[in-house]
């Protein structure tokens, strides 16, 4: 996987261990919220997802005022994904291009067709992807 998140790292212009970990997140997300069978071939085919997605899984969820309130108010999803990225450091334009590096390299190992439905299945992800 470090191969993977040097790639990203370097394409998004951030630190290696920011992408190790804002990767982590985005496929525990990704996992928490697409659909089942078509994530899980997804994050098994990506090698090193697994992984990440048990380290940092849930990393930063209901963090801080704002997380507690996205929560309460059921503003998970997404802009729930997006505040714990931008908590750890990151910007709205290095959310985009880590999100379309994630799943570009998502494409080379899992195809087109099952990114497509995981992309599908999650509400809002598509105008991000």
């Amino acid at each position: 996987m470090n191969e993977l998140v040097n790639r990203i790292a370097d394409k998004v212009g951030i630190e290696p261990a920011v992408a190790e970990k804002s990767v982590g997140m985005m496929l525990g997300f990704l996992q928490r919220e697409a659909a089942d069978g078509p994530v899980a071939k997804m994050i098994e085919s990506v090698p090193g997802a697994l992984e990440l997605v048990a380290k940092y899984n849930g990393e930063g969820e209901g963090k801080g005022l704002l997380g507690g309130l996205m929560s309460a108010l059921g503003g998970g999803g997404i802009m729930g994904l997006g505040q714990q990225l931008m908590a750890q450091g990151l910007g709205m334009g290095e959310i985009s291009k880590l999100a379309k590096e994630t799943m570009t390299a998502a494409r080379e190992y899992a195809g087109d067709e099952v990114v497509d439905e995981v992309v599908a299945s999650v509400p809002g992800l598509s105008q991000f992807v």
